[in-house]
Formats: C-alpha cells, structure tokens, sequence
C-alpha cells in the first residue's frame, strides 16, 4: 500500500485489512513516501511492515513488492477497501484461472456525486472491453510474472495503466465482479466531468507519446514532474 499524508483514513483502513492477517495467508506492507502527518507511526502496530521510500507511487510500490514474501502481490490504494471476502476470492480466482498471472476487481465509487455509480460502470465494462485496468481497481499479480515485467515503470503517473498493458500481453486478466470501494474525493475536488476529460487527455497524450514529466506539468502534476526531472527524464 504506498501511502503519503493519509493519517485521516490509515488506521480505519489498515484495521479493516486486520482480519486478512489474522489467517496467516497474506502480509499487510505499506510503503510510506515523505509524509509529514505522522501516517507511518500509526500504521505501524496495524501492520506487517513499514517502509519508506522516495516519493512516487510507482517506486513505493516496487519497494513494497521487493520487500513482501508472497507468491500473489496485490496493490492496495490507501483510499480503497477490499471485499470483506476478498481472501477467499482471490484464492478463487488464482485457482480457477491458472492460465492468468492477473487481475483486478471491479469497483465502485463512495461520494455524494449522482455520476460515480455510471463512472464506477463505464470504468469496469472499458477495462472489461480492453484489458486494462487502473490502481483504483487493486491490481494484483503473480510474483515471478511481476519480476519478469521489471515491476512498475519508474514513471510518475499511470503506472497502473502501463503495467497492465505489459501484462495484457502476457495473459488475459482475471475480472473479478466483486467490487472494491474507493473514495470519489478526486472527482468530487476537482469537479466530475473536469476530472474524466483531464485523464482521457493524460492517455490520449501518452499514447501520442508525450513523456511523463511533459504529461505531469501539462496537467498541473508539479511535484511528479520535478521527480522525472530530477530521474533524468525528458520534459520537452
């Protein structure tokens, strides 16, 4: 789970991720970037390990895959709940479909917009329809498929797109119906509609070829720009 600044929600999360432990079947790793609100302090006794890590949500959540023993890797937002069955599906899911070493949930959207339920749709029938998938959607991966990609491009958004365009090609995704929950606080802030046309010109402007640091400060992402600046990364 990487993690900055989310010490309003981490202890209501990670408590509900408690039952998942309990088993002894999966380990609870949040991987902190920088925070300043004391989010690493209190999730610390309520869960397997705390690390920190440079900034940026790709590198958090490959240091929390290098560091996790499991042969599944599974990549939790913060902001997101799991099915309370989520265990027993997965272990489903990995069982049934042997010929994939992927998948995500479908997902739906908590907030007081009317428009969430038809976003939360129209997002699992096009990853349905494409196979690709978003962090939103809790990815989760084999281990030794993971490590063959090279984990999570070192890039500062979209990550969660360009891993499953890599794994696409690999296997087919496991689309599991149960639904995870995730906060609608990114809509909600910056305005529904406004929101939805700034991430369909992120993809459209990738897929043109755009690099990332040109993609962060042409969409006001200031501090994931300065990060690829900073890798090396052209922004021209």
């Amino acid at each position: 789970m990487p993690v900055h600044d989310e010490a309003a929600g981490i202890v209501q999360t990670l408590i509900a991720l408690s039952r998942l432990r309990a088993g002894g079947d999966c380990e609870v790793i949040v991987v902190d970037g920088g925070s300043t609100d004391g989010t690493p302090s209190l999730a610390r006794p309520l869960c397997d390990a705390v690390l920190n890590s440079e900034p940026g949500r790709a590198r958090q959540m490959n240091a929390g895959a290098a560091r996790a023993r499991g042969e599944w890797l599974l990549f939790l937002h913060a902001d997101t709940d799991l099915p309370d069955n989520a265990l027993a599906l997965l272990k489903e899911a990995v069982t049934t479909h042997r010929r994939s070493d992927w998948g995500r949930f479908d997902v739906s959207i908590k907030g007081e917009s009317p428009w969430l339920p038809m976003i939360a749709a129209m997002m699992n029938l096009r990853s349905r329809l494409t196979s690709i998938s978003t962090g939103d959607q809790t990815q989760f991966v084999q281990r030794s498929t993971f490590e063959a990609i090279g984990g999570f491009a070192d890039m500062p958004l979209m990550e969660d797109i360009w891993l499953s365009a890599q794994l696409k090609h690999l296997t087919p995704p496991m689309n599991l119906t149960a639904r995870v929950t995730t906060s609608g606080r990114r809509w909600e802030t910056h305005g529904v509609w406004r929101t939805i046309v700034k991430m369909w010109g992120l993809r459209l402007a990738a897929w043109c070829g755009i690099s990332p640091a040109r993609l962060a400060r042409l969409y006001g992402y200031r501090a994931a720009a300065q990060a690829c600046e900073q890798r090396g990364m052209p922004h021209a």
